[in-house]
């Protein structure tokens, strides 16, 4: 049985709560990703996640400060994680039912990784990620 911590990607770098917009894009560029976990700057715990299109959509185009608008202060809905032991299909049916490209996996409480799209199409079946990806268009 394949588990999320089979799929994802470890050595996540989270941006802080109190983390500017700006900061926040200059690790994305750094690190040529499109998305963070936001982890709390107190508890080290990940409260949500920040996305390029956050920081274009929700900051720059509604004429915020990116040097002074922190993270936290960025809409988040209900997160959703994978626990690390998980069945791979619990985490994909998460990520079709939730329509997301990107899941951060936690293993007791902390979070060891992340598992996107394109780990998923690296190791699963093409179906398996054709579906995904179909039910993330639809």
């Amino acid at each position: 049985m394949a588990t999320a911590r089979d799929l994802m990607h470890t050595g996540c770098t989270c941006v802080q709560s109190d983390d500017t917009a700006a900061n926040a894009a200059r690790l994305m560029a750094e690190m040529d990703v499109g998305a963070l976990p936001i982890c709390g700057a107190e508890d080290g715990k990940i409260k949500g996640m920040v996305t390029d299109r956050d920081l274009v959509i929700r900051v720059m185009a509604v004429g915020h400060d990116p040097a002074a608008y922190t993270v936290d202060r960025l809409p988040q809905g209900h997160l959703i994680l994978a626990d690390a032991n998980e069945d791979v299909d619990v985490t994909i049916a998460k990520m079709k039912e939730h329509q997301i490209h990107r899941l951060p996996v936690i293993d007791e409480g902390r979070l060891v990784g992340i598992i996107a799209l394109a780990d998923i199409s690296h190791r699963m079946p093409e179906s398996v990620t054709g579906g995904l990806v179909e039910s993330i268009r639809s």
